[in-house]
């Protein structure tokens, strides 16, 4: 009988810790801005996913407590699956701030009477309001020139010092953490979307009065295009506003990503404001 040879045996030790470093990283291609996106190719991302772990496997410990190593392949499964949550919660965390002022740029479009308006996403796949597709083009690139992308990839890579490989608790599903990003997002949604709706509702108090006084004008055929002007007004003059609100946002959803890491993958992370 033939014995294996030890570069054989060296290359097999290695597969184990090299697979989890692989699923974390591929975790955040699942939600992550930029890395999610369906107009990246499908074989890409499988492609940039392997070549950074093949990079980040030699400075990862590859120590793995001796319980946790399967004996085959559906006993790896639930530890592949921890590991990729991982990575999914940083890109989730991150995603939320772009996510949030789409679909604040939808309600905004829906009180201007620009719902009828949608057009086909690419990015997402469906269609999607003018209004917030403008508006998370704009966030999406204010994310990349800020260097979002450059620091959701440090975030991951730092997880793998204060979480190790095959350290994340099952059931652990920061909960808490995504919520607090959640109800950020909505505050976020709400500030952006207020300026509009408060223009959009007197402008439609200004043309019921001047309805009821002037009924010879068509009410109906004119209101459309002074909500629009009217929301389009506030959005601009609100502008610097918007900016400033979803910086912070994207800033906060990044110190919170960054605290949930360096906190171990524990559900009781600081949000971050």
């Amino acid at each position: 009988m033939e014995k294996t040879s030890p570069a054989i045996l060296e290359l097999l030790s290695q597969l184990a810790p090299f697979l989890l470093t692989v699923f974390r990283l591929a975790g955040l291609f699942i939600f992550a801005p930029v890395l999610a996106s369906t107009m990246v190719p499908a074989r890409f991302r499988v492609l940039l996913v392997f070549m950074m772990g093949v990079a980040l496997h030699p400075t990862v410990s590859p120590e793995i407590p001796a319980g946790l190593l399967p004996i085959d392949v559906v006993g790896a499964a639930p530890l592949l699956v921890r590991e990729a949550l991982i990575g999914f919660v940083v890109g989730v965390i991150a995603a939320i701030p772009m996510l949030s002022l789409e679909m604040s740029g939808v309600i905004a479009g829906q009180q201007m009477g620009l719902g009828l308006a949608r057009v086909y996403n690419p990015d997402t796949d469906a269609d999607s309001d003018v209004l917030g597709q403008m508006l998370y083009t704009i966030a999406l690139g204010g994310f990349l020139a800020c260097g979002g992308l450059e620091a959701l990839g440090a975030c991951l890579i730092d997880s793998f010092r204060s979480i190790p490989l095959g350290g994340i608790e099952p059931g652990s599903l920061p909960v808490d953490v995504i919520a607090g990003a959640l109800t950020s997002g909505f505050e976020l949604a709400i500030r952006v979307t207020t300026p509009v709706s408060g223009a959009v509702l007197l402008m439609t108090i200004l043309l019921g009065v001047i309805g009821k006084t002037m009924p010879q004008i068509n009410i109906m055929s004119v209101g459309f295009t002074f909500k629009i002007l009217a929301g389009l007004g506030a959005l601009i003059a609100g502008i610097y506003a918007v900016g400033d609100a979803t910086g912070g946002a994207m800033d906060d959803a990044l110190r919170t990503a960054q605290a949930w890491v360096a906190a171990g993958g524990g559900g009781g992370a600081p949000d971050g404001r």
